[in-house]
């Protein structure tokens, strides 16, 4: 059964175990035997929790009131911002240095060489 915080008006706060279905309802103070209205005192423990567990819960809650429909505009709104924010051939996303182009020439025999560079320097 989850932990519940409620607020007695002359004693102060007041933690109880409740079942989930009767959450809203309030309970009798055990000191004074006024009724304690249900009181968010704390946040919920979640450090506690995987954070497998807290994603897919922070997933359920963002999905809950506002839901994300798919739909064909929407994706190439999305696929637009993405080229705006990585034109095609960029050096973080594509695995290449973008136009970079290697200054050595293949002879027929198989062996390369760098005529724009410095001709002493031998190559590795």
């Amino acid at each position: 059964m989850p932990v519940y915080d409620y607020l007695c008006a002359s004693c102060g706060p007041i933690t109880a175990q409740r079942p989930m279905s009767a959450h809203a309802d309030p309970i009798k103070c055990p000191a004074c035997s006024q009724e304690a209205p249900r009181a968010l005192l704390r946040a919920p423990n979640m450090p506690g929790l995987s954070t497998e567990l807290r994603t897919a819960h922070e997933r359920n809650e963002t999905a809950r009131h506002n839901p994300a429909f798919s739909t064909k505009s929407g994706r190439e709104d999305r696929a637009k911002e993405a080229r705006k924010r990585h034109p095609s051939g960029c050096s973080c996303c594509s695995g290449s240095k973008g136009n970079f182009r290697s200054s050595a020439v293949y002879k027929a025999d198989g062996s390369k060489t760098f005529p724009s560079k410095r001709p002493w320097m031998i190559s590795h």
